[in-house]
């Protein structure tokens, strides 16, 4: 017996209403050979969409940029918007061609290129494999990989997208979502700080704050059970953007307007995603705030947790 790999390829007719497409436009292209990189992309792109609709994913041609007149214009692209996934650059390939073509431009912000053999008489397509990465712009086509690694590897994006956003829906129901504050989505309980604090508290608090950039901050009042009495103080979160995924983060503890001090002994700690305690402060007899600072990347996940003698709060965060 031989042992022979069997490297899985699909065959097929393109669409009619895709080939039609492709012709119209085509024919609005201002140079011949425009027209012919567009009509390719066309019946590359809706070859994939047809297959891997039938395959069971969801797909979006309305959002991609291939089915965009003026990206056709302005760029070679070939890509096909998979729901919740991304972009799948779907390269043409003409009958005899040995080598694959990917543009610089669709070299990145992709989650794979699939190469697809267009006939002479553009009614057929091959799907001949794909690479999941690219770095240059002209590639064998001996080193494909599978079109059976292909649905594998789609398969476990789509398992890891389910899981993520299982994850995000269990965020959004238990942490507080920082981002959405400058949305102007807030959470039940943060307010203003102005309602929480005394005026010399708020003066205090101001020159603690980067005033270079754009800044949010909001409080909420937080209780505590102690000898048959509450006792409250105010958690104050400030928000200072300092890139798309890096933020600046002042966590503070204030007294209410009917207080001058913070009780004494209370605890401010920030415990990272695991639960571990990152960095901590405490009160004495006479501080009127505490407070402590650090920076995060847009994803993370933060606590902050409060201690005063056997009782504690903790707060969820995510950036």
């Amino acid at each position: 017996m031989s042992n022979q790999t069997v490297f899985l390829t699909f065959s097929g007719i393109i669409p009619p209403g895709a080939r039609k497409l492709a012709e119209r436009l085509s024919s609005q292209q201002a140079t011949p050979q425009k027209g012919e990189q567009v009509r390719l992309n066309i019946l590359a792109v809706s070859f994939v969409n047809s297959y891997l609709q039938y395959m069971g994913f969801e797909t979006d041609l309305e959002a991609s940029d291939s089915w965009n007149p003026v990206q056709q214009l302005l760029m070679d692209v070939a890509d096909l918007s998979l729901k919740n996934l991304g972009s799948l650059e779907c390269r043409p390939v003409l009958e005899g061609e040995e080598l694959v073509y990917v543009p610089p431009e669709v070299q990145s912000n992709r989650i794979g290129y699939v190469a697809v053999q267009i006939s002479k008489s553009f009614r057929e397509a091959k799907l001949l494999g794909f690479f999941k990465e690219v770095s240059t712009d002209l590639l064998p086509l001996i080193q494909l990989s599978s079109l059976e690694n292909l649905l594998e590897y789609l398969e476990d994006l789509t398992q890891l997208n389910t899981a993520k956003l299982a994850l995000q829906s269990q965020i959004s129901s238990t942490f507080t979502n920082l981002k959405q504050w400058f949305e102007n989505i807030i959470d039940t309980g943060w307010q203003e700080i102005e309602f929480l604090l005394a005026d010399q508290a708020i003066y205090a608090d101001s020159n603690l704050r980067n005033t270079r950039s754009t800044f949010m901050s909001r409080g909420k009042l937080v209780a505590f059970e102690q000898d048959n009495f509450e006792k409250t103080v105010v958690l104050v979160v400030t928000l200072t953007p300092e890139s798309e995924q890096e933020t600046d983060i002042i966590v503070e503890i204030h007294p209410t307007k009917d207080e001058i001090y913070l009780p004494a002994n209370l605890q401010l700690q920030i415990l990272d995603f695991e639960g571990a305690c990152v960095m901590e402060a405490q009160t004495r007899s006479t501080n009127k705030n505490i407070q402590l600072q650090f920076s995060g990347e847009t994803g993370e996940l933060f606590s902050v947790k409060l201690v005063l003698g056997d009782t504690s709060t903790i707060e969820n965060f995510a950036i």
